[in-house]
């Protein structure tokens, strides 16, 4: 373990990095504990995308334009670190592997529903705002 609790890769460094801003914060807190979970960039979206349903990597990597490939495995490695998304591998030539919401990520759905509210009826609204002005 590293100093900020998350698994060392030696060749790499920490596979679910602390940003300074949350590992400063305080570690009984249950909303600072949930933002190290979700506060990394990308984050968010993988369990967006999971929320419909178990996907393959490439799947989410076509959805989720932008992210490199390197940051996706990252971030599904350290959510399925933290139990929020589950791997499974099927024995199939080629392998096939799939990620899926544990109980634990599923729990997360109902918060990303409430930020897609906000945006559509605050952020949404500002930009109409801007327009019509």
């Amino acid at each position: 373990m590293s100093r900020a609790g998350s698994r060392e890769n030696p060749h790499r460094g920490p596979v679910c990095p602390r940003p300074a801003s949350i590992a400063n914060m305080d570690s009984t807190c249950p909303v600072c504990k949930t933002a190290e979970i979700i506060s990394g960039k990308w984050t968010l979206l993988v369990i967006r995308d999971l929320a419909d349903g178990s996907k393959r990597f490439c799947e989410l990597e076509r959805s989720l334009k932008g992210i490199s490939p390197r940051t996706l495995s990252l971030r599904l490695r350290c959510l399925e670190e933290h139990e929020v998304v589950e791997r499974h591998t099927f024995p199939e030539v080629p392998p096939r592997v799939e990620y899926a919401l544990t109980t634990k990520g599923e729990a997360l759905v109902p918060l990303i529903d409430d930020m897609r509210s906000y945006g559509q009826a605050w952020l949404d609204a500002e930009k109409r705002t801007t327009v019509a002005a």
